[in-house]
């Protein structure tokens, strides 16, 4: 085989420098380009010339520098130290180059993804002589008060356990060693992995369990499975952000994983400043306590933005690997799609669709295919799952354009924001005219078994009346609302109280900004159960007018405040719309 050798820069694009003399590279793997050896990796190769994308401002880099060749292709350490860390697209720690470089990144600059100095209590879950294959844990480490890091084989090793010992040391001490058929295997906290192949896995199954996010529109109407892949396309300031925030903090998943790629400073800056304050709910501890952070922003190099959503997975991989389940937020695809289009540009690639590249449908397929509810590889058949929920940002909202169309292709559920919904400060702003589930039918089987057998029924209901209202408003707009028939009126009414009591949430009222399923089931029967007790009165002659005016309009408004432990108190209510409807007079 051919040795690598040092190569010499002949060009430079912005972030595309082209290299000779690298014989025996090859594509995607890692090289350091000039003096200041910064992060590049070879994308495309013809004859002796190497395309290296560089992941690192290359100001200053010219004609007749050197680049060094690696060996090795984009790879992120995996280990004990993932949790509450912030990295950058290529897994530099963040907070470890503030604290030896200051605010900006120095070019070049590079520390290990994972510290050297922290020490960690590894604990063996198996004895000398085991029979162990790849992906079997052979202990843990409380990596945090809410993570408990599984140490697992390596793929690609077997053989019988020779030596392990409960150990104190950092991720690169020794803490097993493994007879195989090609000899000893020495094992640490610690693995490599390239990030642009997907971690294998023993079988992939359909995804069943819904992922409670406690968001009712979500919930109830457009569901998310765990393992599943949803997409939420909005224009500028439809709240896109807020829900991904959301569902990082309530989402019943066991990890979360939130890649920020591309988007602005400010956002993201308003990112690590909040995630360290949120508090989990389910254990009161800082949410940072169950998450990883890729930190990316629009004004870092374009090139390292389109290595980040790979970083991001992978790292989430790992954690499903371990038989949890995860969540990874990429915020926003959009911007990674950008920058492919600008690096596809300067290897003057045939562009595609607005210029993006002809390949940009297949990498985004091949990011979201890396979701799925899985059986992982391991002797105990564990199982873990990892969902993926992607941020499209259009130009100007337009959700024909290619990166949201090449989504849709993919992902099952879509979340549709409505700039109009927000700027009418209906939050979450998912249009629920246009957004779909592709597991709703899932969802509905597990729910009608598990939470209320009415569950299918009442959310078609819920969802046909509101359809019907949005024909209605066409006929207000056109004739007023004298002209309607009392029927469509009082179905207006009903609609409106889903619209504003039931879909509307308020994140930042901690009764209503997480609602569990059996909840939301209480709450929608309650309204449905004001339209089923007011359509009868209104044959019998009860004026339209009164059923539109009950006192009891306010109870029913503020129900989505009652208690999550107080459920009859929704009872209480029912018996008091029905007295209330009972005791209007009838002509």
């Amino acid at each position: 085989m051919m040795s690598n050798k040092q190569g010499v820069v002949v060009k430079v694009s912005g972030p595309l420098v082209v290299a000779r003399g690298l014989t025996g590279s090859r594509m995607y793997e890692m090289v350091r380009v000039g003096e200041a050896r910064l992060f590049g990796e070879i994308i495309e190769i013809r004859g002796n010339d190497y395309s290296v994308q560089v992941y690192e401002e290359t100001e200053g880099i010219g004609p007749g520098q050197p680049v060094f060749p690696t060996g090795e292709s984009l790879s992120v350490e995996l280990g004990p130290g993932l949790i509450r860390s912030i990295y950058d697209g290529v897994q530099r720690p963040l907070d470890t180059l503030y604290r030896d470089f200051g605010d900006f990144i120095v070019r070049g600059a590079e520390r290990p993804a994972l510290s050297r100095e922290t020490q960690w209590n590894f604990e063996p879950t198996v004895k000398t002589g085991d029979e162990v294959a790849a992906g079997d844990v052979i202990g843990t480490v409380q990596e945090s008060k809410l993570v408990v890091h599984k140490i697992m084989v390596p793929p690609n090793v077997k053989g019988k356990i020779a030596k392990i010992d409960a150990v104190t040391g950092n991720v690169d001490t020794e803490v097993a060693v493994v007879d195989t058929q090609n000899g000893p295997v020495s094992l640490t906290m610690v693995q490599r992995w390239p990030v642009r192949q997907g971690r294998p896995v023993q079988r992939k199954m359909p995804p069943v369990t819904p992922m409670v996010t406690g968001q009712r529109v979500i919930d109830m109407f457009f569901p998310l499975t765990k393992g599943g892949t949803a997409c939420v396309p909005g224009p500028f300031g439809s709240g896109k952000t807020v829900v991904q925030h959301q569902l990082a903090k309530w989402a019943d998943t066991d990890i979360v994983v939130y890649v920020g790629c591309g988007e602005r400073g400010n956002e993201m800056t308003d990112v690590l400043m909040e995630f360290p304050e949120l508090k989990d709910p389910k254990s009161g501890e800082p949410l940072m306590e169950r998450t990883v952070l890729v930190a990316n922003t629009s004004n870092m190099p374009v090139a390292a933005r389109e290595a980040s959503v790979f970083t991001g997975i992978t790292i989430a991989e790992y954690f499903r690997d371990m038989g949890y389940s995860v969540a990874l937020m990429a915020d926003s695809t959009s911007r990674w799609a950008e920058a492919m289009r600008e690096i596809s540009g300067r290897l003057e690639e045939m562009p595609g669709e607005e210029g993006y590249p002809a390949y940009l449908a297949s990498r985004i397929a091949s990011f979201y295919e890396r979701s799925g509810f899985v059986q992982c590889l391991s002797s105990d058949s564990r199982e873990g799952a990892l969902s993926l929920i992607g941020a499209v940002s259009p130009a100007g909202g337009d959700f024909s354009e290619p990166v949201v169309q090449a989504t849709l292709r993919v992902v099952k559920v879509f979340w549709g924001l409505d700039d109009k919904l927000a700027f009418a400060r209906h939050f979450p702003a998912i249009n629920w005219l246009t957004s779909y589930s592709l597991y709703q039918a899932t969802v509905d089987n597990y729910a009608n078994a598990n939470l209320d057998p009415n569950w299918e029924t009442m959310r078609k209901r819920a969802m046909g009346m509101l359809q019907r209202e949005a024909e209605l408003e066409e006929l207000v707009r056109l004739v007023g609302i004298d002209a309607l028939a009392a029927e469509d009126r009082l179905l207006m009414q009903a609609s409106k109280m889903l619209r504003e009591d039931f879909l509307h949430q308020n994140a930042f009222d901690d009764r209503d900004t997480y609602t569990s399923l059996p909840k939301q089931a209480k709450l929608l029967a309650l309204i449905l159960y004001y339209y089923d007790q007011a359509r009868p009165a209104l044959e019998q002659g009860v004026a339209l007018n009164n059923l539109l005016s009950l006192e009891t309009f306010d109870d029913i408004s503020k129900a989505k405040l009652i208690p999550e432990d107080q459920p009859e108190q929704f009872d209480e209510l029912k018996k008091k719309v029905s007295a209330e409807i009972d005791q209007l007079p009838r002509q």
